[in-house]
């Protein structure tokens, strides 16, 4: 590495150890205190009761009979409101008053000394509907004279992104080919292991305080300002410890605000915990999309143009959702290098569940259309599938017609990668898959035929016998009813944050005591990703101190300097710099220190073992194999201590601030730079088809990704490998049916997750391009280990059996469909 920003004071780095987490053993030992784990003195629990219709007016309320209820302590409803909305799109309410727009509206609360009270008393609110026209669909609820979500706008229209760059006519014009498919893309739920859980407390000044599980603790705090009417400096987070989020937490929704009001009008703490069906029913999803791609290729090769136009439906109130296609956009209009590209999205409402954040941020849904477009256009021209988009790969040091400023850049890597794991054939047997020989070299332009001579297509066979061709092993099983297949997909990310707030910024302080042990504040916070440790041992290198030395403080507002929260991949990269900025300057105050008393210059002292040296020949700084005749030294908490006590003393304490240098997209453009680098993966999967079952099985997954340099690779192997599960979801299992506004699977037995024993063989390469911005060359990786796993699926099964599955999840179901609507078409 030659990144000039990330000078290693110690020889023995710490940078790129495979450091545990440092709340694993809280974690596994059961200390560690999560939401539902908060109780304060005299609280109370709390109940939301929702709208029985997805359409109506509301006539009348009487909550009579479950205020008299023993145990109730309060009964809320909309005259409880403050008079101001809420969310992205000021459009919410705690509680509804005159409409209700869906399933999950919230018509009334319960306050009660223990969740069944509250649960019963629910029961007893009587409520009298007068139901609406509901609308459904997207097609339906952009028809001329449909009924209005919410009738102040005039339209069910909520917003509109149109993008260009270059000219689609040009494109087309000098392509060679030219493909195109519609896709649909189901809702998935973040389906986090702990529900959705918030204690609210005001003290005697009236302040509020929130125990959440927030990704956002400082914009929370300003949203809870707006929504009840408070001084945001009246508000205090304190984010509980969350096992993951993985999006959900990224907006504030009506529950947060619904328990403060029920604290303040009992006077008590209260809890208000989700159930599994309402983390399900009330929370967010990601959104379904309705999409359109068209894409063309030179027969050089090279792509020529791209088209995206969707629909997203949003739901009954705007969240999160409603931004996404700014990510599908980056998707489409620089993943790859395309000189020609337009894109269309527009987003709805509904009457169905409100849509928000899931990992990975509209990532997944248009890498997966970009993707398997990716892969027709190499079959029509009879390229390799890898060759073709390692043709078209993105390259360092370049700008996209988007504005992306591509600084670090290891596509062209992950694909070489990912291709060479290909080669090598799965591992599951002797030299192949069950004793198959493994997978040939074939990454090469071109296609090779059949024993027949002639090019056939994929899961075809000219003569009846077994079939290859470039980019796939087409195998024929003893009863012809299996057959296996890989495909290719490719991702691009944010890696320095995004800039979607006029600050993207992070701060952090440094301290060391007088015993030497030291304590990072950060701003930024910790759920489930491991942050904590990473930051640790970037200020752990800096100071020349173990991980073991560091406390981290990251989950209160009233003590934490200010972040934007945890999205975009952004937690190592801009965390990350603050907190290497504030360890560097309290090694400056312990170098100024530490310089005084041994007689030398600070530029002659060096950090490591806890403890300051003189180096004999500054050379040595930078040559690890060098050996220092018993050197000079000081002990850290010693130079703490000189510098604390004496006359003008002071103690060791560093601040960093960290804001990269991106911008806010043009409104009317979109085009700018909204990350300060950005991260690239591939991944190769291999699978299985049982034509008769429709049964999909992954065997193999290769995941390659650019992650600048990996701080700890434990860490980050982590990230990807939960990322692939989520992908594996998202390709074969998880929707989330939603049938007349109403969630019919809302339950883990229902909702089909990947578990650990439905996991295949991951491997993991990590390809480090050193980031000439990020702390010690790192960037972020989070989002990327799930975004190209359904693109990379569908390709594989495409090379298997040789059908193009456009909707997902990819269910056996649809794989039979798929299949028996092919044997139509060919007979």
């Amino acid at each position: 590495m030659n990144n000039p920003k990330s000078k290693i004071q110690n020889p023995k780095s710490i940078i790129g150890q495979r450091i545990p987490k440092l709340d694993a053993p809280d974690k596994v030992t059961g200390r560690m205190t999560y939401g539902h784990d908060v109780t304060l003195p005299g609280m109370l629990h709390g109940r939301i009761l929702y709208s029985r219709y997805p359409h109506a007016r509301v006539l009348n309320i009487d909550t009579s009979r479950a205020g008299q209820l023993p145990g109730v302590k309060g009964v809320l409803t909309a005259a409880d409101n403050p008079p101001t909305k809420f969310g992205y799109g000021k459009d919410n309410t705690p509680f509804k008053r005159d409409n209700v727009r869906s399933l999950r509206d919230e018509i009334a609360g319960v306050v009660a000394t223990d969740p069944d009270i509250a649960e019963e008393a629910l029961a007893l609110i009587e409520v009298e509907y007068e139901p609406l026209p509901p609308v459904f669909t997207v097609t339906d609820a952009l028809t001329p004279g449909a009924p209005l979500i919410h009738p102040e706008r005039k339209s069910n229209l909520f917003n509109s992104f149109d993008y260009n760059h270059g000219d689609l006519e040009t494109g087309e014009a000098e392509s060679e080919v030219v493909v195109e498919a519609s896709y649909r893309l189901p809702y998935v739920n973040a389906a986090a292991m702990e529900t959705s859980v918030v204690v609210a407390q005001f003290d005697h000044r009236g302040h509020l305080t929130m125990w959440s599980v927030t990704q956002i603790p400082f914009l929370l705090q300003r949203d809870l300002s707006e929504a009840l009417g408070i001084p945001g400096s009246q508000i205090r987070i304190i984010q509980t410890a969350i096992g993951g989020a993985f999006g959900r937490g990224l907006d504030i929704y009506p529950f947060e605000p619904i328990a403060a009001l029920m604290s303040r009008k009992t006077g008590k703490p209260v809890r208000l915990a989700f159930s599994r069906h309402e983390e399900f029913t009330a929370g967010p999803a990601r959104q379904p999309a309705q999409v359109t791609i068209r894409a063309g290729a030179d027969k050089n090769g090279k792509l020529t143009f791209r088209d995206v136009s969707m629909v997203l439906d949003i739901g009954a109130y705007v969240s999160w959702g409603s931004v996404t296609p700014l990510v599908m956009m980056e998707t489409a209009a620089s993943l790859y290098e395309v000189p020609h590209v337009h894109f269309k999205a527009d987003c709805v409402y509904t009457n169905n569940p409100v849509t928000g954040a899931v990992r990975g941020y509209g990532n997944p849904q248009s890498t997966f259309f970009t993707e398997t477009i990716m892969d027709r256009l190499a079959e029509a021209l009879r390229m390799d599938q890898a060759q073709f988009r390692i043709l078209n790969s993105n390259r360092p040091n370049t700008e996209t017609p988007q504005g992306l400023i591509i600084t670090s850049c290891g596509l062209k890597e992950c694909l070489e990668t990912v291709a060479a794991a290909a080669d090598k054939g799965s591992a599951d047997g002797a030299g192949g898959v069950g004793g198959i020989p493994p997978l040939s070299p074939r990454h090469t332009l071109g296609m090779k035929p059949n024993k027949g001579g002639s090019i056939g297509a994929p899961g075809q066979e000219s003569n009846g016998t077994s079939t290859e061709r470039l980019g796939s092993r087409q195998l024929t099983m003893d009863n012809d009813k299996v057959k296996r297949g890989i495909g290719f997909a490719s991702t691009l990310n944010v890696g320095g944050g995004a800039r979607i707030y006029r600050s993207d910024g992070c701060g952090a302080t440094v301290k060391m005591d007088d015993f030497g042990h030291v304590t990072l504040i950060t701003g930024s916070s910790e759920i489930g990703q491991g942050s904590e440790t990473v930051l640790a041992q970037i200020v752990a290198d800096v100071l020349g101190v173990q991980v073991s030395d560091i406390t981290v403080l990251n989950s209160d507002t009233d003590v934490k300097p200010w972040d934007v929260g945890v999205h975009a991949s952004r937690t190592t990269f801009i965390a990350g710099n603050a907190a290497h900025i504030a360890a560097k300057e309290a090694r400056a105050q312990l170098f100024e220190t530490a310089a005084e008393i041994l007689g030398v210059e600070p530029d002659q002292l060096i950090a490591r073992n806890g403890k300051i040296e003189v180096i004999a020949d500054k050379a040595t700084e930078d040559n690890p194999k060098s050996k220092i005749q018993n050197p000079k030294s000081i002990s850290l908490g010693k130079v703490a201590r000189s510098r604390h006590f004496r006359e003008g003393g002071q103690v060791i304490i560093g601040e960093g601030w960290y804001d990269p240098p991106t911008k806010l997209v043009d409104k009317d453009t979109y085009k700018g730079n909204i990350s300060a680098t950005y991260g690239f993966g591939s991944q190769m999967a291999e699978v299985e088809v049982d034509t008769e079952t429709g049964i999909v099985r992954v065997l193999r997954l290769a995941c390659a990704n650019d992650v600048g340099r990996a701080i700890n690779p434990m860490a980050v192997e982590g990230q990807i490998e939960g990322g692939a599960q989520m992908g594996l979801g998202y390709a074969l299992t998880e929707e989330l049916i939603v049938k007349d506004g109403q969630v019919l699977n809302p339950d883990f037995r229902l909702y089909r997750l990947f578990t650990a024993a439905d996991m295949p063989k991951i491997e993991t390469f990590l390809i480090e391009t050193d980031d000439p911005e990020g702390p010690f060359g790192a960037k972020g990786v989070c989002e990327m280990g799930g975004t190209p796993t359904a693109a990379a699926i569908a390709n594989a099964i495409y090379d298997a059996v040789g059908i193009r599955m456009t909707e997902l999840p990819m269910t056996p179901e649809r794989i039979l469909a798929a299949l028996d609507k092919k044997q139509k078409e060919s007979a």
